[in-house]
């Protein structure tokens, strides 16, 4: 047995690409448009493993589109989070809040930060290795929201 991927629902085509490829940073694998189903799946993996084949690759990230849904996504109480980790997450940070993201619970440790994504899917960003010296201004910076 293998974990595949995990699925979200995005109710914004364009908006969740923003958010999930040109902030966070994920890249398409590969995308599948079903007009008889009238909904789309675009794959998404980390940098580090979009070269991997199908067989051996890490899990990847299944965006689904339905063309013509309006139903309001709302996250259920057994859902947690996805996590990833980064190589600098003060960095990340920055660059996510440069591009407009909320980092709903800052890297005050310098190992843990939670951003969501535009259909308000909970993103556990975890630094790689051992835990960054604490630094300004994310030592002293509040939580946001929830995650």
């Amino acid at each position: 047995m293998r974990y595949v991927h995990t699925m979200v629902r995005v109710s914004d085509l364009d908006e969740s690409l923003d958010f999930w490829v040109n902030k966070f940073g994920l890249v398409e694998t590969r995308r599948k448009e079903v007009p008889a189903g009238k909904f789309t799946l675009i794959f998404l993996a980390a940098p580090a493993d979009e070269t991997t084949s199908r067989e051996t690759a890490a899990p990847e990230l299944e965006l689904t589109y339905n063309w013509d849904s309006d139903e309001k996504l709302e996250t259920g109480r057994s859902w947690g989070h996805l996590a990833y980790r980064v190589d600098n997450i003060y960095e990340t940070c920055q660059r996510l809040a440069d591009a407009g993201v909320v980092i709903n619970r800052p890297p005050r440790d310098g190992y843990m930060a939670f951003v969501k994504s535009p259909d308000n899917v909970s993103i556990e960003l975890i630094q790689e290795g051992d835990a960054l010296p604490a630094a300004e201004p994310w030592a002293s910076m509040e939580n946001i929201g929830d995650w």
